[in-house]
């Protein structure tokens, strides 16, 4: 098996996989070992349970990013945000199909995955999640169809100004 076919089909890999306690039913991202809610109890310790994020959430803080890092400034101005998931655990993470200027606090979003980099020509390609809007007045707009950019060949009407 090559090492990127690998990577492709590790479980967590491409999907937000956490775990959850039996116990208290807390969710975690990503996926721990120890429950540190149970942990005095000892109840927790190799009892986690895979547990499968629906990636839906809510932006609860965000910033707008003008000066990238090293590697990324060819993505400026972009959204970062802490996004609560449905399930609880917050995740930090671009917004991306939307203006950084129409992210607000309580923008609904689901989760994406999206090319991060690139090493190299022949390199490894890394993916991970982003944040896009769930509602359709945020979501880009789709492509037009040959048949919409084809120009028409019908006569149109050519509105004329009056002078009085």
């Amino acid at each position: 098996m090559s090492i990127a076919r690998f990577w492709r089909e590790t479980p967590v890999r491409y999907n937000l996989g956490g775990c959850r306690c039996p116990t208290c039913l807390t969710v975690y991202f990503p996926p721990r070992s120890v429950c540190p809610v149970c942990v005095q109890h000892r109840s927790s310790i190799g009892r986690l349970e895979p547990f499968q994020l629906s990636g839906e959430g809510e932006v609860v803080s965000y910033t707008v990013v003008h000066d990238a890092a090293e590697g990324f400034e060819m993505q400026v101005p972009y959204a970062l945000a802490i996004v609560k998931t449905r399930e609880g655990p917050q995740l930090t993470a671009p917004v991306v199909d939307i203006d950084p200027s129409e992210v607000r606090i309580g923008l609904k979003v689901r989760a994406t995955f999206r090319k991060l980099r690139e090493e190299g020509k022949a390199g490894v390609i890394h993916y991970g999640y982003k944040f896009a809007p769930m509602d359709d007045v945020h979501r880009p707009p789709e492509r037009p169809t040959q048949s919409e950019t084809a120009p028409s060949t019908a006569p149109t009407a050519v509105a004329s100004e009056s002078r009085a």
